[in-house]
């Protein structure tokens, strides 16, 4: 049965969201963290609203390469792409603990399920000549050069700090999975799914599936999820309440609302910081253009708020 409800909102979740600070990285501080979010979550439910959840995971597979790293002498190493799928079971879970948690008061609680997905990108994307993706440990420079001579890592000095491995980032294709989670959303499940971006798979030339080492960017694969399933809302749930101009500096300004013209302008005048911002900002953009009607992007704690207009940054046609 066609859901009755109201609009369909796609939301994403930061990887970072999870860690509150540098004390508080175990598995219980970040379930605290998603707890707290889930609750404010809960109030866009009680509205009405249809959810579908994405999630980032780039501090979480950082922690598993790091695992790998250490024991690498007893156990083989984890490949990228089984990290990707870990970590999208691991928060999926969280998430759906806490969404249930946060409902045991209803009458009726809402079915929350994850799916484990895999979106497929272009072998030839030039990402995967240029590798510019940072993950892992940091390294000495002598361990860096056996691991590029030994695995075939693309390695990269960090700003002073060390070597790290470098991973293509290419853009996503199409979210395998997607009849399944359309199917979900039908049915009023509160789907969570395409956590991390994905698990980025290429299609060889017999058509199979194959795991690719590479990272996809969780907004841009956000956007193309709300495209796919024509989302009324796409929301981008990030540290702040509005998107700025000129962030950080005296002259900063709140944007209320921007259109997309107002938003490329934004772009090409530097305003948002590449891996933070900028991501975010194309992402929408590219939502918009592909016939999203509105997105926004705000805090958790003022998710409501954002979608009932009175706060958090607008992006239109």
């Amino acid at each position: 049965m066609a859901s009755t409800k109201k609009q369909l909102i796609v939301l994403a979740i930061g990887g970072n969201a999870l860690i509150v600070d540098a004390q508080h990285k175990r598995v219980e501080d970040q379930y605290a963290a998603l707890f707290e979010c889930c609750r404010h979550i809960v109030r866009l439910l009680e509205q009405g609203y249809r959810l579908v959840i994405t999630h980032g995971n780039g501090p979480q597979v950082g922690f598993i390469l790091r695992r790998s790293e250490l024991s690498r002498q007893e156990l083989h190493p984890v490949p990228l792409d089984s990290c990707g799928a870990d970590t999208q079971g691991a928060i999926g879970y969280q998430i759906q603990q806490a969404m249930y948690n946060c409902m045991r008061e209803w009458p009726k609680r809402l079915p929350v399920a994850t799916i484990i997905t895999q979106t497929l990108v272009d072998a030839d994307d030039p990402a995967f000549r240029k590798p510019s993706k940072p993950i892992g440990s940091f390294m000495d420079e002598t361990t860096a050069s056996e691991r590029r001579a030994k695995e075939g890592w693309a390695i990269v000095e960090d700003a002073g700090r060390g070597f790290r491995r470098v991973v293509a980032s290419p853009a996503p294709k199409e979210i395998i999975e997607l009849e399944a989670i359309r199917d979900l959303v039908e049915r009023d499940v509160l789907v969570v799914s395409t956590g991390g971006g994905g698990i980025p798979v290429v299609k060889t030339a017999d058509g199979t599936l194959k795991g690719a080492d590479a990272v996809i960017d969780k907004d841009l694969a956000t956007a193309l999820l709300a495209k796919l399933l024509k989302a009324d809302i796409l929301i981008i749930s990030t540290a702040v309440e509005k998107v700025s101009l000129n962030y950080g500096k005296p002259n900063q300004k709140d944007v209320d609302k921007m259109t997309v013209a107002e938003a490329k302008r934004y772009i090409a005048e530097g305003h948002f910081a590449p891996g933070s911002m900028l991501p975010k900002i194309q992402a929408v953009v590219d939502f918009i253009e592909q016939g999203g009607k509105m997105a926004i992007i705000t805090d958790p704690a003022n998710l409501a708020r954002a979608v009932a207009g009175e706060t958090g940054t607008r992006i239109v046609p």
